[in-house]
């Protein structure tokens, strides 16, 4: 449906250019030309992530949908770029508007239309964890602003006769479509190098830290990594060394549910068990416990700081 809205809206823009001629209309034809283009790889990225995980990509096909957010950012930029430069050709070699009325109002039903589906598209991206939706979504919801911005500048036009305007309006919007261009692809390089989501970390550890059980000695080693809509959570989880292997798994059992029920079904945990050692008597809180060799003396909080290392914590 994107994708379909997405021609419509060129074709539209395209016709306020030719009636226009105005730079500042291109720039929303050439932004819009940009949501076509990136609506197709979208749809495509979002059938390979869609894709079963197979012996080749253990860990799913995910990532296609940061590839595919790189390429929309790219090519954001790029279409700033060119309205730039034909906006400085404008300068040089003038020419006159025209029946700029019509333009003003097709361009105005295109930024309304671009409004609402941008929300709908940003809603169903989180709702499904799709950075490809919440992407489009979010670049149509700026290219709204930058159109309005345009209208503007096209009505100052229209009753002031100063067709400089048309120029400047181009000019300013294509910075602003470029930095968020450089926004979408700052994200999806992040993804695609697996830099820490640390909002989500946040999220987790208040949540294991407010529910946190008499066993869990110690948690650190914790690593999160986005594949598309699914998150796999690798940690080490520390449990009192005499515990069996059904009763550690337990723990780990119920780690995970705490998880889960918080973050979503979209989580795929990891844990390693490790053993406490003679150390972690002073941070252990387990009162009950008849192998202990050292009295409590100070629970550690998890925080981001010291859960990430791969270190087992101690006083």
């Amino acid at each position: 449906m994107v994708v379909t809205i997405a021609v419509v809206l060129f074709i539209a823009k395209m016709v306020a250019y030719w009636l226009t001629r105005s730079v500042a209309i291109l720039t929303d034809a050439l932004e819009s030309t940009v949501n076509v283009v990136a609506g197709f790889i979208g749809l495509y990225s979002l059938f390979v992530a869609a894709k079963p995980r197979d012996a080749d990509h253990p860990y799913g096909h995910g990532k296609a949908e940061f590839l595919s957010a790189a390429v929309e950012g790219t090519l954001i930029i790029v279409a700033g770029l060119v309205i730039i430069y034909q906006s400085i050709l404008n300068i040089i070699h003038p020419h006159t508007l025209q029946q700029l009325d019509k333009g003003i109002l097709l361009v105005a039903a295109t930024a309304l239309i671009n409004f609402v589906v941008g929300v709908i598209s940003v809603q169903n991206g989180r709702k499904n964890n799709s950075l490809a939706l919440i992407a489009s979504g979010k670049h149509l919801q700026s290219d709204t602003w930058s159109t309005l911005g345009i209208i503007v500048g096209l009505v100052l036009i229209h009753y002031t006769g100063i067709t400089m305007l048309d120029n400047i309006t181009a000019m300013v919007f294509a910075l602003v479509i470029m930095f968020t261009g450089y926004r979408i692809l700052r994200s999806s390089v992040a993804g695609i190098m697996d830099e820490a989501d640390e909002e989500l970390l946040q999220k987790m550890l208040s949540v294991v830290n407010a529910n946190r059980r008499k066993n869990w000695i110690d948690l650190h080693n914790l690593r999160v990594i986005k594949y598309g809509g699914q998150l796999h959570i690798d940690c080490h989880l520390t449990v009192p060394w005499y515990l069996n292997v059904v009763e550690a798994h337990t723990e780990v059992e119920e780690l995970g549910r705490l998880i889960k029920r918080e973050l979503g079904d979209i989580i795929e945990l990891f844990v390693h068990t490790d053993p406490c050692l003679d150390f972690s008597c002073r941070i252990c809180t387990k009162t009950e416990c008849t192998m202990r060799q050292h009295p409590f003396e100070q629970a550690i909080p998890w925080t981001l700081e010291n859960i990430l290392t791969d270190k087992k914590h101690s006083l």
